[in-house]
């Protein structure tokens, strides 16, 4: 009686493997700050898509130059080949496969393309939303809004899709008697006998680095030049001077943006009774004042806050923190930060914003102190 020796191939390359495992943990980053922590965790989230970009980058560039089960290839299987594998599966007669069977292989370019579309809505709802990023001076908050909504969604089917993308590794590696997952980590796989061999090709490692440093160069000099485009209805950073010094003199002078025309005129009209103190000024410079708050209130601009604080509390008060917007962004917030030092009250906003003056309102410049 004569034994079948099983034969080690090595089918998974040091980069695929690379790409892997550093892609799960970076789409474990992703999920967990942009589903679980919030929008104070922003920064990070954003370096994991920027890190995300690059892999992918990598990937193509590799999927073209690279070792021969790493080449698309190798596993791109016309739909009749995926239907017959189908069926196969359902007689129980379908043979293994070394590199990605057609079932696999359609994982593998679905994953690539929706972590593509996560990037690219990602990239459009910050440049809307929060004017950030490169495409900041050409889109709109509306726009930044729905491609938000888009991402959302993408990011959740991610989510399903590598729920049966585990299925199907944990099924084969029952299927076929073998750990797919040890196989990703040392590359090497088992064949009885060795059946199936790797197509012969020219792995162009040097011309794949070149290529993807060349991309990742001209890519980060254009995302920069891009950004530093003025952010498309964006408030100017100057105020008024007449403002700045009489309201600045005993709290941030707030910017215009945050509050509509009417809310302004409102505060104008009394004030005598200024919040419970006497801010009486001459009739020079509140015209002056009123002049500047009616051309550059919340109804001009297109900021997130703008957007946000543009409709007055029901009840008709004047005070920002009493808008539905303004409960909305901070209903996550303890009662006690707002009383406890250093905030003090609801309308220190540069106890935890240290962009406040702006009216921009980052995510990434949100710090708010330990209660004591």
């Amino acid at each position: 009686m004569t034994t079948t020796r099983a034969l080690i191939v090595r089918v998974w390359d040091i980069g695929i493997r690379l790409f892997h495992w550093t892609l799960v943990a970076l789409v474990a980053a992703s999920a967990v700050t942009g589903f679980i922590l919030g929008l104070e965790t922003l920064a990070w989230h954003l370096l994991a898509g920027e890190a995300i970009i690059v892999l992918l980058g990598w990937r193509v560039v590799w999927g073209v130059l690279g070792t021969a089960y790493a080449r698309f290839s190798s596993f791109a299987y016309a739909p009749r080949d995926v239907l017959a594998h189908l069926g196969e599966l359902g007689r129980g007669r379908a043979h293994r496969h070394l590199g990605h069977n057609p079932l696999g292989a359609m994982m593998v370019f679905g994953l690539i393309a929706v972590l593509a579309a996560i990037v690219v809505t990602g990239v459009v709802a910050l440049g809307g939303m929060l004017k950030q990023g490169p495409l900041r001076a050409f889109l709109s908050y509306a726009t930044g809004t729905g491609a938000l909504d888009v991402h959302n969604i993408l990011a959740i089917l991610l989510l399903v899709m590598i729920g049966l993308h585990l299925a199907g590794v944990g099924f084969e590696s029952w299927r076929g008697r073998e750990n797919l997952v040890r196989a990703m980590v040392t590359g090497a796989k088992n064949t009885v006998p060795a059946g199936e061999a790797a197509p012969p090709v020219r792995v162009r490692t040097g011309l794949a680095m070149g290529v993807t440093l060349g991309l990742l160069a001209v890519g980060a000099a254009g995302v920069a030049g891009m950004a530093s485009l003025p952010g498309r209805g964006v408030p100017p950073a100057d105020a008024d001077p007449v403002f700045a010094a009489q309201c600045g003199a005993c709290h941030l002078a707030f910017p215009a943006s945050l509050a509509p025309a009417a809310t302004w005129n409102g505060i104008l009209a009394d004030l005598q009774h200024h919040f419970g103190a006497d801010a009486t000024l001459s009739a020079d410079q509140v015209g002056q004042i009123k002049g500047w708050l009616d051309a550059n209130s919340a109804e001009h601009w297109d900021t997130l806050p703008a957007h946000m604080l543009r409709v007055p509390a029901a009840d008709g008060s004047d005070r920002i923190t009493d808008t539905p917007g303004w409960r909305r962004l901070h209903r996550d917030i303890p009662a006690a930060t707002f009383t406890a030092k250093p905030v003090y009250r609801r309308s220190n906003c540069e106890a935890c914003h240290a962009d406040a003056a702006t009216g921009l309102f980052s995510p990434q410049n949100i710090a708010i102190p330990p209660m004591p």
